[in-house]
């Protein structure tokens, strides 16, 4: 794996990924590099016409459809609106240390988008995905904690540590369901992956400190945060319910390889309350599994 690249991706001719979020940042690069693989990428994006104008400089196959995950009756049309099977699901879209809001919903908005979208939007196409979900973290779960007050409604809210609770989630998530599709008999994985540190959109708008720093020559360039996306996507000896990352110091930037991630991600009890407390608060039952590995903290 030392050095893998864009230039390793096994050809992927014949097969259909759905990239949320791929109108900009890490999600157009990795549609570009899949559609140059011959993939056929389906960008789910918030903005139809900016990802349509991202399409039109990509040669390859793409098709753009509307999908936000901060809506919760716009990821089930969007999922009521796919009319085939795909062979990968990437959850990439999300928002990063943005101010105190709420989605359609009422969630707090990171917890919304960045984890209850893509809670819902894997459970109603996982019967529809023949390979894999990945599902995008970062780096900076080590901050998060999964609290009681979910949505920031009793407590000071803090953006930075708002994101980082909901790319703790993404872990959890990516773990607990693929331990439910094992124990289920499915043969689709659940992988996670981060990007490192890297040079994205929401990070140049970001106008803190930390931000001036990630955008500053800290951050590796897009081309390098996608690599351990599409490993994830596409190697084809990934393991559920492992998590690809940078292979450099800290896993801040590199080469993909897979990374050891928190203590607290791989909480199982925490996972399963978790999944149930999504399910609650979304009226969706994750994937449509009843049934989990058994539950013991690790």
């Amino acid at each position: 794996m030392n050095g893998w690249t864009a230039a390793d991706i096994p050809d992927q001719r014949g097969r259909t990924v759905i990239v949320t979020g791929a109108n900009s940042g890490l999600g157009a690069a990795a549609t570009r590099v899949l559609a140059g693989a011959g993939a056929t990428v389906i960008m789910a994006c918030r903005d139809p016409a900016a990802a349509q104008a991202v399409a039109d400089t990509i040669d390859g196959d793409t098709e753009v459809h509307r999908l936000d995950l901060a809506d919760l009756a716009s990821v089930r049309a969007f999922a009521a609106g796919l009319d085939r099977d795909v062979d990968v699901l990437i959850n990439n879209a999300g928002v990063m240390a943005v101010p105190q809001g709420t989605t359609a919903d009422g969630f707090e908005r990171h917890i919304g988008t960045n984890h209850l979208g893509p809670f819902v939007l894997s459970g109603l196409l996982i019967d529809h995905v023949r390979d894999r979900v990945v599902t995008v973290s970062s780096g900076l779960h080590v901050l998060g904690r999964i609290h009681d007050d979910l949505n920031w409604e009793q407590r000071r809210y803090q953006r930075w540590l708002a994101y980082a609770q909901s790319k703790l989630a993404n872990l959890l998530f990516a773990y607990e369901f693929q331990r439910r599709l094992a124990a289920d008999g499915r043969p689709a994985i659940s992988v996670a992956a981060h990007p490192g540190v890297s040079a994205t959109e929401g990070q140049r708008r970001d106008t803190s400190l930390q931000g001036k720093i990630l955008a500053g020559g800290a951050a590796q360039s897009p081309a390098m945060g996608i690599l351990p996306i599409v490993y994830a996507a596409t190697a084809p000896h990934v393991r559920g319910g492992t998590c690809i990352g940078p292979d450099g110091f800290l896993q801040r930037r590199g080469h993909p390889m897979a990374v050891r991630t928190s203590r607290r991600s791989r909480d199982r009890v925490v996972a399963s309350q978790l999944w149930a407390c999504s399910e609650l608060l979304t009226g969706i039952r994750g994937a449509g599994l009843g049934s989990a590995a058994p539950s013991t903290s690790t």
